[in-house]
Formats: structure tokens, C-alpha cells, sequence
């Protein structure tokens, strides 16, 4: 496929849409082939023409958009400088897939974490656990994490070192063609078959392709057999190194198996939801695109525990007519576009599974709105059938849009009822919740008889938790109908891995009044990744001045900045500093972290140093100050200046970062002033503002002086 020569300007977003569904429908083709097995020529051929669509929807895109370039040097430039982000261990080397967060981004996470807490936790009276993060190998074996997270890897014999098998086929054979640029066309085709399908290999075919490709280990010598690696942290708990553990994956599990206490804890009222932030880890192979994929990571979990057969929600009105831009399943296989529309709308067409999975897409969105996000650049993509586990209702991933495309951020995911049922199984233990009944009601059940000598000579020990599985299905007709049916049609069933003959038990079909219904909840659970929302709101906050590219500012909102105030004196003369220090330690004793520099950089350096690190206003104690005590305020991104008394500075900081007032209404209140500050280009916004209060502060050898920024006619 290549494209159009004569594709019209107008148009090319349609066509770049339609080949974008084509690669997701081929993607998702791929995916089942892998997943069934299918012969190695099969998945190569799918392969090959899965790249070719990406190339052409590459090419297409590159060709039209008029997308404005993302400076990655300057902005990799200033999170380095600045100390946002840097490599963990610097000094020793640094290690792949660490990074430390330095002062900035720790208070600018700090913030994030505290609106977090406020928007869910607190808003929805959630109730918050904070679980360990080493985990026995039991619990992570039942969820599935153990069998789960596993690359192909060799050994080097010599010293044990360890590699990604499949990344060291693709590396070989990029070599040989690189080393081999006469190639003949179909013998380079060959090679690159079987490198697009590296990592479909089994591990026996993997080793034959390696030592075909007569691929080395740095010693020399062959490498060792492929074998599975788990991507968690193995770890022994206690000395005797006989109990074994890992550092968790992700957070939730430790809700899941505190289930029955947490219903408690909330007075056995269903629904409910259970929060926690916390550290996970995943020993990546490859960590790469800085703070998108990581070793070491946190996250943000909410598990809203819900009846199965009532998903509605209580609040769900007051984000029905919340517009989202949603990525539907269907739409990335055939039109490759989004769709604007409400949430309300989207349950209601049967876009998204229920209220209670909507409502929390929506208040994802306006978590991202609040701490500053682009809402330009976030979408919500559903989970294709091919990505879906097989017990999940319905997934949505927030996804922002970052210079390195579409990042998954946040996972919005209806688990059904599995993770309290493999714990329940697995450890005997009730993971049931019970619905009070206004009035009595009656119900369909199976009523047993067990042929107990049958079910001990087939099961022996086992025989309790067969007879146990099958009456908890048999306690409601429904579940226990599929049992029924099998044993009528085939004599014979499966349940929970045990087969179950019909010489072992009979049933009958009873009616039941009851006053309560015991179930096991579903699952609700919206999963933050602190880590890759930090990095994408650092993306969407840089910009350059217009007027002077080398001048990098950080745009956050007052209420995630990491410091909200900078006080800065004009002079560095010891009444000025006094009077610096004072406003410094009002706005302190209001919980504004506050940034002081009096240093002898000009005026405006010290300004540029401020926007840099994304405080968003700055008080500036000049020789005014000690006649009338007042001082100016400018603002970050317009750096329009006020001028208020002292007193009034950590009043009014404390309402704009608190949203009581916006800089609009200040603008108003107190009359705005530009200052020459003998380097900074300031606004021609204070001239066209405040009704014509406006005034020029100008400095003179002799004297400072205010007159009118206008000619007065």
C-alpha cells in the first residue's frame, strides 16, 4: 500500500484515519493468530503486511501534518538542569529503567497525589489502605502474576549474564543487514520474516534461529537454552530463605484479599470502593522512553466493589452530560476516528458497559482538567477483544497524547467478579457481599443430594470443595442451570477442574422465599500511573516565549506548581532583604511554598529562573516598597504586574492557588503596572487592561516614578 500522489490537502486526515483503523484491525489479527497458534508463515505474512500499513500511515502523517515540532532538546534540556528528573546513581554509572525525582518534580507530584486524594478518595468517602509492597508468592500465584510477565531469556555460560533472547535474534540480523547491503532482495526478505516474528517463537525455535544466526554471547561461547523470565522482583522472605516473595506488581492485590475486613470497615453497605497509592515494580528487560516504562513505579488504584447485576451509580447524573473523546472498539476497526459525546450518551448506546465504569472515565477527566492537563490531548481507547482478559466486562485506557504518541496512562477496567473468586478459591474463604431485601422474595434453587460414597472414592480429600463449589451454584438456579444442563445432556461436568459424574449427586428444582441475597461483587478499578501522568503534564506545560526561545517556561496551574510564590528584591540593599524575608514568612505560615532569590541577576533573569521551575507568580519588593509598602505581583504566563500592599500578597496568593479568585478579577482590583526590568520583554496586555488604570514604573538615575501608560488627552 503506498500513498496517494494526488491526496488532497483537505482530506488526508481521513485517509490517515482509515489506514490507523486498518493497522489496528491487522494488529488485532496478528494478536489472534499468535494466541491460536497458528504456523509461523501465517503470523509472518500477517506480520509483513501489519508493517507495511504502519509505514504508509507514517509516511502520510509525516507528509501533511502541520503539527507544531516538540522541542525534546530544550525540554529534555531544562527537566535536567532543573532537576525535575535524573538518572538514578548518576555517579556510579546510572541503571536502565531508575530515575530519582529531584525537588521540582517531587513537589509537583506531592500536589498531584494530595488532588488525587481530594477528587477521589475524600470526594467519594473511599476508604484508603496503604498494603506492603513485598507480597508472598501464594497471593501473586492466584491472581495470576506468577505464570504472567514472562520474556524468553539466555545466559551468557561463561558469567551468568542475561539477555531478551528474541531482542538478540532482531539485533543479529539487523547486523548481518547491515554488514550486507548488496543483499539480494529476497534473501533480505527472509531475514526480515523471521525477525518480525522474533518474538512468536517457541523457545526450542528460538534457540535454532540463534544458533543460526551463530549468535554469541560477549564471552565467546554459545548461549545457554531460552528459558521463561518473570518481569516481577523474586525476593525470600525471613532467613531461612525457604518463604518466597516478590516486590508487587501493581497495588491492588492487597485490597482484593482485605475484601471481607473492608466491607466491615464500611458496615457491610455495598457498593464501596477501597483506594491506595503506592510503589510497583517490573523488572523490564528493556525500560526505555524515560518515565513511561520503568522499573520502579507509582501508582494510584481505586477498586469500586459493585452488585453484578446493579452496576448503576449514585452520582452518576452529575457527569451524564460530561463530554469525553471516546475511541470505541468498533471505531478502530473501521473508521479509525474518535467521537466526541457525553457519557450519558455512551451508556445509553451501549458504547460503555455501565454507569459505574463511565462515571469514573468521567472524573478521570476532570482530574486531568484540574491538575492542568491538555484535554485536546487525552482520549479514552477501548480494549479490543484481542487485548481483553477473558473474564473483563468492558476497558477503557485514558490515553494522552506525549511527543512519543499515545501513552496509556490510566486503566479503566469492569474485572467482573474474578479477583475476589480465584482468593475465595483458592483460600476457602467468602468473598460475599449481601443485599437486604425491602420486601421478601422468591427465588429458583437446586436442591442437593449427594451421593457421598462416589464423590469420596473420585475426590478423597478433595470431595469438600467439589460438594462446596456446587452448593454455592446451586443457591441460585441460574448459576446452577449450566450444571444441570451438562449433566443431563453428558452426564457429566466440569467444576472448578473437577469432573463431576451424575451417579455423584441428584438435584431437583426448588423455590425459596429469602430476605437477603448474598453475592460476589464485581469490580470497578480505575488504575493510575503516577509516574506517566507526571511525565505527560511536564510535556503539556513546557512552552518557549514567542519573542525569545531560549526563555523555557513551565505553565502549571497554581494548584500542582511546586512552589506558588517567588519573592524577589529589586536591590539587594538590607531593607529591601528584611522586607523579602517578611512576605516570604507570611506566605510560609499560609502552606504557600515560597521561592526567595536575591541574588544579583537582573530582574528579568530572575523571573525567566522562576517560569523555568513553573511558579506562577512572583512579588517584587522595590525602593516603592519602603515608602508606601507596596509591591508588585506578576503573573507567570502573561507577566502582566499588579501593585497591592504587602500585607494584601499572601491573601491573594492563597485565593488564586485555592481557586477564590483568578488573575482576571485581580486585574480589576488592583490597578496593573509594567515594569522595566532591564532584561524581560514584558506584555502589551497591561495597557489594554484595568479600564485604563495602567501605569509605567520608571527608573531614572535620579528617582523611580509611576505616570499613566497612555498619553491623556
Amino acid at each position: 500500500m503506498t500513498v496517494d500522489d494526488g491526496i488532497e490537502d483537505e482530506h488526508w486526515q481521513d485517509k490517515l484515519d482509515a489506514l490507523n483503523a486498518q493497522v489496528t484491525k491487522q494488529g488485532a489479527h496478528v494478536r489472534q493468530l499468535k494466541k491460536d497458534g497458528a504456523p509461523s508463515d501465517a503470523i509472518a505474512e500477517a506480520v509483513a503486511a501489519l508493517q507495511e500499513l504502519k509505514i504508509s500511515a507514517e509516511t502520510l502523517h509525516k507528509e501533511y501534518s502541520k503539527e507544531e515540532t516538540f522541542n525534546r532538546k530544550a525540554f529534555d534540556d531544562l527537566i535536567l538542569r532543573k532537576m525535575f528528573v535524573v538518572p538514578a546513581f548518576e555517579i556510579h554509572g546510572g541503571v536502565k529503567g531508575l530515575y530519582d525525582l529531584g525537588p521540582p518534580a517531587c513537589a509537583l507530584k506531592a500536589a498531584m497525589i494530595d488532588i488525587w486524594r481530594k477528587h477521589f478518595v475524600l470526594n467519594e468517602s473511599m476508604l484508603e489502605m496503604e498494603c506492603t509492597c513485598l507480597t508472598p508468592e501464594a497471593v501473586l500465584k492466584t491472581s495470576g502474576h506468577v505464570d504472567r510477565f514472562t520474556d524468553l531469556m539466555v545466559k551468557d555460560p561463561e558469567n551468568g549474564q542475561c539477555f531478551r533472547a528474541d531482542k538478540l535474534l532482531e539485533d543479529a540480523i539487523d547486523n548481518l543487514l547491515d554488514e550486507n547491503p548488496t543483499m539480494p532482495t529476497a534473501e533480505k526478505e527472509d531475514h526480515l520474516r523471521i525477525q518480525r516474528q522474533a518474538d512468536a517463537y517457541s523457545p526450542e525455535e528460538l534457540d535454532e534461529m540463534l544458533i543460526k544466526y551463530d549468535c554469541k554471547a560477549p564471552s565467546g561461547q554459545a548461549y545457554s537454552k531460552s528459558f521463561p523470565f518473570n518481569l516481577m522482583f523474586r525476593t525470600s522472605i525471613g532467613p531461612e530463605g525457604t518463604s518466597v516473595g516478590y516486590l508487587r506488581p501493581e497495588t491492588a492485590q492487597g485490597l482484593f484479599v482485605n475484601f471481607k475486613r473492608l466491607l466491615d470497615a464500611n458496615a457491610q453497605k455495598m457498593p464501596f470502593a477501597a483506594a491506595q497509592i503506592g510503589l510497583g515494580f517490573r523488572n523490564e528487560i528493556a525500560p526505555r522512553s524515560g518515565l513511561l516504562r520503568v522499573r520502579e513505579f507509582c501508582m494510584g488504584e481505586i477498586e469500586h466493589f459493585v452488585n453484578p447485576k446493579d452496576k448503576s451509580h449514585t452520582n452518576f447524573s452529575s457527569v451524564a452530560d460530561k463530554k469525553l473523546v471516546l475511541f470505541g472498539a468498533t471505531d478502530q476497526l473501521t473508521s479509525g476516528k474518535t467521537k466526541n459525546t457525553s457519557v450519558g450518551e455512551a451508556v445509553r448506546a451501549g458504547l460503555i458497559n455501565n454507569e459505574t465504569l463511565a462515571y469514573f472515565m468521567a472524573r478521570t477527566q476532570l482530574f486531568m482538567e484540574r491538575i492542568g492537563m491538555d484535554p485536546t490531548r487525552c482520549r479514552f481507547r477501548q480494549h479490543l477483544k484481542t487485548e481483553m482478559a477473558h473474564y473483563a466486562a468492558d476497558c477503557w485506557d485514558l490515553e494522552i497524547q506525549t511527543s512519543y504518541g499515545w501513552v496509556e496512562c490510566v486503566g479503566h477496567a469492569d474485572r467482573a467478579c474474578y479477583d475476589l473468586e480465584v482468593h475465595a478459591k483458592q483460600t476457602n474463604t467468602p468473598m460475599l457481599a449481601t443485599l437486604k431485601l425491602d420486601k421478601p422474595q422468591e427465588i429458583e434453587i437446586a436442591k442437593l443430594k449427594f451421593n457421598r460414597k462416589a464423590l469420596g472414592q473420585a475426590f478423597k480429600q478433595d470431595q469438600r470443595t467439589v460438594s462446596g463449589a456446587l452448593e454455592a451454584l446451586a443457591e441460585d438456579w441460574e448459576d446452577f442451570a449450566p450444571i444441570a444442563e451438562g449433566l443431563e445432556k453428558n452426564g457429566k461436568v466440569t467444576v472448578d477442574g473437577f469432573e463431576v459424574t451424575s451417579e455423584m449427586l441428584t438435584y431437583t428444582k426448588n423455590k425459596k422465599m429469602v430476605h437477603e441475597i448474598k453475592f460476589t461483587p464485581s469490580v470497578i478499578e480505575p488504575s493510575f500511573g503516577i509516574g506517566r501522568i507526571l511525565y505527560s503534564l511536564l510535556e503539556h506545560s513546557f512552552y518557549q516565549r514567542d519573542f525569545d526561545e531560549q526563555r523555557c517556561v513551565m505553565m502549571f496551574k497554581p494548584e500542582v506548581a511546586p512552589q506558588k510564590c517567588a519573592v524577589l528584591p529589586i536591590s539587594s540593599c538590607p531593607e529591601l532583604n528584611e522586607v523579602v524575608d517578611a512576605i516570604a514568612a507570611d506566605l510560609m505560615d499560609s502552606d504557600l511554598s515560597t521561592r526567595v532569590d536575591k541574588s544579583s541577576a537582573a530582574l528579568g533573569r530572575r523571573y525567566a529562573r522562576s517560569d523555568e521551575v513553573g511558579v506562577p507568580f512572583a512579588v517584587t519588593v522595590d525602593f516603592e516598597t519602603l515608602v508606601d509598602g507596596s509591591v508588585t505581583v506578576r503573573e507567570r504566563d502573561s507577566t502582566v504586574q499588579v501593585r497591592l500592599h504587602k500585607e494584601e500578597v499572601a491573601p491573594l496568593v492563597f485565593a488564586f492557588v485555592h481557586k477564590k479568585m483568578s488573575w482576571e478579577q485581580a486585574m480589576h482590583k488592583y490597578p496593573v503596572v509594567t515594569v522595566d526590568d532591564g532584561d524581560e520583554k514584558t506584555s502589551d496586555a497591561a495597557a489594554s487592561t484595568s479600564n485604563g488604570k495602567a501605569t509605567v514604573v520608571v527608573n531614572t538615575g535620579r528617582a523611580r516614578f509611576s505616570r499613566p501608560a497612555a498619553k491623556i488627552q
